[in-house]
């Protein structure tokens, strides 16, 4: 009897092995979707078959394959004077060129390590039986579909979709019918990261790993992270069969730049939350950085991480939602050995991707009187002083709504920001009008950074 069931003991542990091998080594997997698969498909106006405006795809690609360097190289044939080189421009660029290389090498290095740790060998390897565990209990629990994208630049993406969406006909409301993807932190994976807070929602969900983040291939630069997701959300329309109005891009922490220059690209895009994340890369950087090294900072960051998350939101015009963690301990700015909960508050960066996104959307609310409104309600450090705030403002909800609904009716079909509603309102009124859409647009969630999102927090952004 143990004669027979001897090998058919082995053969299940082989067989065991080599799947938990096979699912997990994603060099064996073979490519389920490309970049370039996505012909036939109709685009918003001025924009390529990706989705940008016409020539951000090039740009990005010229970036990933030439680097800062051959950039910075091209830079120096810039000519003057009838395409003549200038000597002024020529011995500038020579002068600079001690400060490019230090800046190269520091962000090739230690800045990369620091700001994307979830990049480095060592991590990776340690944490392969966490990873694979969270792995299989995406598949075996929630049935998803695990998929290799190859990006423009040549990199291999590991993604994780799971499918909500309702088989039954007439069921448009059904959360499933949404795709939200996931865009992870500095130091997450899909696997054990953000993912789960929509997924026990209810939402259809798709994840993804930066650009050499466990089975992802390649090195996680802003201009990589850009390709990559830009083939995750490709692959969601084209492969998956969602429309663009049904997907909303999640981007937590450092993954917030991702989503938002989904956001910028795809116009169409049905929402966006963004989840603990900054306006700017570098008011972070030099507040954890020695002050000796200012210059090399600011440079390393402008040349080879612009996160400009504020930047890239601005140009997005659908539905956004901010959550800001008031005990968030890494996003803030907050001088070391004051981190209290109220000067964590004040120098959160979500506060001024906040009032960036109101100044371009309603310039004319956000007068001097509009904006000591929202720094005042931004200050709020639980629900019953933001309450307090609310109430003491006197905020009729019913009104600002009729204002900005009426604003929209008479702009028709041209309703693109900035809105110059709030032109001829009073001052007490344009406080009112601050502190309604600030609170429309920002969650506050008592939370730390590091803390997954409960189901409960994660919500739909607010539509007019």
């Amino acid at each position: 009897m143990c004669v027979l069931c001897f090998p058919k003991a082995l053969a299940h542990v082989f067989k065991t092995y080599f799947l938990a091998s096979y699912y997990f080594e994603f060099g064996n997997w073979p490519v389920d979707f490309r970049w370039d698969e996505a012909g036939g498909h109709r685009h918003p106006p001025g924009h390529d078959e990706s989705g940008h405006g016409r020539g951000r795809g090039r740009q990005i690609m010229v970036q990933a394959a030439s680097g800062p360097c051959l950039l910075a190289a091209a830079s120096l044939a810039t000519r003057a004077d009838g395409g003549r080189p200038s000597a002024w421009n020529i011995f500038s660029s020579f002068k600079q060129m001690p400060s490019r290389l230090a800046s190269y090498i520091m962000a090739h290095s230690l800045g990369r390590w620091l700001l994307y740790p979830g990049s480095v060998f060592l991590l990776n390897q340690a944490l392969l039986p966490v990873l694979a565990k969270g792995q299989a209990r995406l598949l075996r629990d929630y049935n998803g579909k695990r998929a290799k994208l190859v990006a423009r630049d040549g990199n291999k993406i590991d993604t994780m979709f799971v499918d909500r969406r309702s088989k039954e006909a007439g069921q448009t409301e059904h959360p499933g019918n949404v795709l939200v993807v996931c865009c992870e932190g500095n130091v997450s994976f899909y696997q054990w990261g953000c993912l789960s807070t929509p997924l026990k929602t209810g939402y259809s969900v798709l994840g993804w790993n930066h650009p050499g983040f466990a089975g992802s291939t390649g090195k996680p630069y802003p201009e990589n992270d850009a390709n990559a997701v830009d083939v995750v959300v490709r692959f969601a329309l084209h492969r998956l069969g969602f429309r663009i109005q049904d997907v909303v891009m999640y981007g937590w922490s450092l993954g917030g730049y991702s989503a938002a220059w989904v956001a910028m690209s795809y116009p169409l895009l049905g929402a966006l939350v963004l989840d603990a994340t900054f306006d700017d890369l570098l008011p972070l950087a030099l507040n954890v950085m020695p002050k000796s090294w200012k210059k090399l900072v600011v440079r390393t960051v402008k040349e080879h991480f612009n996160l400009n998350v504020g930047e890239l939101l601005c140009r997005y015009a659908g539905p956004v939602l901010l959550i800001r963690r008031t005990k968030d301990e890494v996003v803030t700015t907050c001088p070391f050995g004051l981190e209290d909960r109220v000067t964590n508050l004040r120098c959160n960066r979500a506060n001024a991707l906040l009032v960036q996104l109101l100044e371009h959307r309603y310039p004319e609310v956000m007068s001097q009187e509009g904006l000591e409104a929202v720094h005042d309600w931004l200050r709020a450090a639980s629900p019953k002083q933001e309450e307090a705030i609310y109430r003491r403002y006197k905020i009729s909800d019913d009104w600002c709504l009729k204002e900005l609904r009426d604003y929209r009716s008479s702009l028709g079909h041209e309703s693109h920001f900035p809105w110059r509603v709030g032109k001829y309102i009073t001052c007490r009124e344009k406080k009112q009008m601050a502190v309604f859409l600030a609170r429309k647009h920002m969650r506050n969630v008592e939370t730390t950074h590091w803390s997954l999102l409960k189901p409960s927090d994660f919500q739909m952004p607010w539509k007019l």
